[in-house]
């Protein structure tokens, strides 16, 4: 009987919802290979190695300094950096965003999408992800208890054919979607027709929208990504996050925000109230400093994952591993060469650690339909990158 007890007292079944985590695997056939002394060329998690911007910094350094930052912050974030958003966003998109109902500032779009799905979603409620995704997007909705719906993209699907389907399908209706384009992993990118399609289906369903607008600056070749919120009608259904994990090659400092329909900023106010004092203050003063510019060092961190890219595509093209450059990203989204198809892509990722040193992340963690591809992250220098190259060389 104590033994029961036991067992039942130690059952978590929230946790127990969630999958294992693929690329935990993945992570730790890379460090039992350098353990053993192995060069591994890790282009696996996309995690920024480009230093943050010496003026951010700067401000950082000077913020610190003064104790009176040192307080409990405001878990919505400062009233300069919340002002700082909306001129970004008036700026960049002629979209007008109201800093105190309309604009939250998060710690880095990973918190801020779990804890506003937290917050709407409930124990059955259905929400709709793309199928694959960036693993926050449909995790966040199992530990919420919502019931998740993959729509399937590729190349040879119809997103809204596909949507229009599942929709017809589900019961309960669907109460949310989560898009993000320019797309992780697939590298996708969106035209401003394709928010109108999303607003338009989106309204007549009365689905909440949430859009993760992470890479809204890693863009190349003249691509010009437009904001969900430029769409007539798109405020009233939904909002939009960015991170400055990217376009300031901020990632570990943790800032994000999310913006759009204020009742959603409201819930998302509301939790956060709850959960947590907001980021340390001089992290959000120097965050002002990046947002209000000036932009040269955005455009020159997009401009060395532009040449990251064209190296490892030309690389692999000329051993015959043909890709398509992206638009947006810092990544690349490859099919699986024929010959190694049926190996699937954890046992392909787990060859490539093995024989050409590389570690990426295999489609399949990113859902059921990325099997058959893995993702490559430009998070090595172009040298590392040739180095990688010759590796995948050796089994092709």
């Amino acid at each position: 009987m104590v033994l029961e007890g036991a067992e039942r007292m130690h059952r978590f079944p929230r946790i127990d919802r969630l999958p294992p985590y693929v690329f935990a695997t993945v992570d730790q056939w890379k460090m039992d290979a350098r353990r053993k002394g192995e060069d591994i060329i890790d282009l696996g998690m996309g995690n920024p190695d480009l230093p943050t911007p010496k003026h951010i910094i700067d401000k950082m350094v000077e913020a610190v300094q003064k104790g009176k930052n040192h307080r409990y912050s405001a878990s919505r974030g400062i009233t300069k950096l919340r002002q700082a958003i909306s001129d970004r966003y008036n700026h960049a998109f002629g979209v007008e965003i109201d800093p105190e109902e309309e604009a939250i500032v998060t710690i880095g779009v990973k918190e801020g999408i779990s804890h506003l799905v937290l917050a709407t979603i409930c124990p059955g409620d259905v929400v709709f992800a793309p199928n694959p995704t960036y693993p926050i997007h449909p995790y966040s909705v199992i530990i919420a208890g919502g019931d998740l719906r993959g729509i399937p993209i590729g190349p040879d699907r119809d997103f809204f054919e596909d949507l229009l389907t599942a929709t017809k399908q589900t019961w309960p209706r669907p109460k949310m979607l989560i898009i993000s384009y320019p797309h992780n992993p697939t590298t996708n990118v969106a035209d401003i027709d394709f928010f109108k399609k999303i607003v338009e289906f989106c309204t007549d369903h009365e689905i909440m929208v949430l859009h993760d607008f992470a890479y809204a600056d890693l863009v190349f070749d003249g691509y010009r990504p437009p904001s969900f919120l430029q769409v007539p009608g798109a405020k009233e259904i939904g909002v939009e996050f960015f991170s400055l994990s990217k376009s300031y090659s901020m990632p570990g400092w943790r800032v994000g925000f999310c913006v759009g329909n204020r009742e959603i900023v409201m819930a998302l106010r509301r939790i956060k109230s709850y959960l947590d004092y907001g980021i340390f203050q001089p992290i959000q003063i120097a965050s002002i400093i990046a947002l209000k510019g000036p932009n040269d060092c955005v455009r020159g961190i997009a401009e060395v994952y532009r040449e990251r890219r064209d190296t490892l595509i030309t690389g692999l093209g000329k051993i015959g591993w043909k890709i398509e450059k992206p638009k947006g990203t810092m990544f690349v989204w490859a099919k699986i060469p024929d010959r190694y198809g049926e190996m699937g892509s954890l046992e392909f990722s787990r060859l490539l650690i093995k024989e050409a040193k590389v570690a990426v992340s295999p489609g399949i963690g990113f859902g059921q339909y990325g099997e058959g591809y893995i993702r490559f992250a430009l998070v090595e220098n172009k040298h590392r990158i040739n180095q990688a190259v010759r590796g995948i060389k050796k089994i092709l």
